[in-house]
């Protein structure tokens, strides 16, 4: 049995804060962490300090989305095997959208689990197909069991690739629009799913940034800047037990900071 903590996108620094403030509490807990860490510096992608804060905090694997390139640092990052760009970009592309690794479960054996980071396509910047592209990498014999960060914004999109994925995937877990969805469940052939795992950053936010600069945008259609919200924030996750490279259960975790 593997206990694995996939913990949803990391916001800015009040994200990185609550990261590292309460993950290193509670990771004894799991054989392995993955983190999205798509916004972790300043609200859009990932830099070398957020990489550090991040893996130090006790995240084994760390996934991207589509602000994957928005700081150079990440070209060199990319050479780490502990973070994953989305697997359905161009030939070439530096990184690996996929990567294995070797756990050491309940039983004290080494267990292969394969964590898979892909891109959707509707109201996405246009990339390649992710459902073929995740069924090539499905005819590996090599993979174990496979976790798959969707990160997309279309419900449907996401719903339908757990669905496709459905006894082929440990888990297909959706990450990108940051609000938790209540959808959390087990798919056919032992697939865990949840539409949107939520992110971990700034509560009083939308999704993120100061409201302030969504409100004037919605409101005068012009362009505002967008900040990080100061304040508390929480952490959202879902924690996936798998066993012979199958969910057997999946269950929410949530996490508020207080007196900030």
């Amino acid at each position: 049995m593997l206990r694995v903590l996939f913990v949803g996108d990391v916001y800015g620094k009040p994200g990185r804060r609550v990261l590292a403030s309460h993950l290193p509490t509670i990771r004894s807990q799991f054989h392995f962490v993955i983190v999205n860490g798509e916004n972790a510096a300043g609200g859009f992608g990932l830099n070398r300090e957020s990489f550090n804060i991040i893996t130090r905090a006790g995240a084994d694997c760390i996934t991207l989305g589509n602000h994957a390139w928005h700081h150079k640092e990440v070209f060199d990052l990319l050479a780490d095997p502990r973070l994953i760009r989305p697997l359905n970009l161009p030939l070439g592309t530096p990184g690996n959208g996929f990567r294995r690794f070797d756990v050491i479960g309940d039983t004290g054996k080494s267990e292969r689990l394969t964590v898979v980071n892909a891109l959707g396509r509707v109201f996405m910047e246009p990339t390649s197909n992710p459902f073929t592209a995740l069924d090539e990498l499905l005819t590996r014999p090599d993979l174990g069991a496979v976790f798959l960060d969707f990160h997309a914004e279309a419900t449907s999109e996401k719903a339908a690739m757990g669905h496709h994925l459905a006894g082929r995937a440990a888990a297909v877990i959706g990450t990108h629009t940051h609000v938790a969805t209540a959808d959390t469940r087990i798919l056919s052939g032992g697939t865990a799913f949840q539409t949107d795992v939520g992110f971990t950053g700034p509560m009083d936010s939308v999704i993120g940034a100061d409201p302030s600069g969504p409100v004037q945008r919605f409101t005068t259609e012009l362009p505002h800047r967008f900040g990080v919200k100061e304040g508390a924030a929480e952490l959202n996750g879902v924690i996936v037990h798998i066993q012979d490279g199958r969910a057997v259960q999946i269950e929410r975790y949530h996490y508020e900071e207080e007196g900030l």
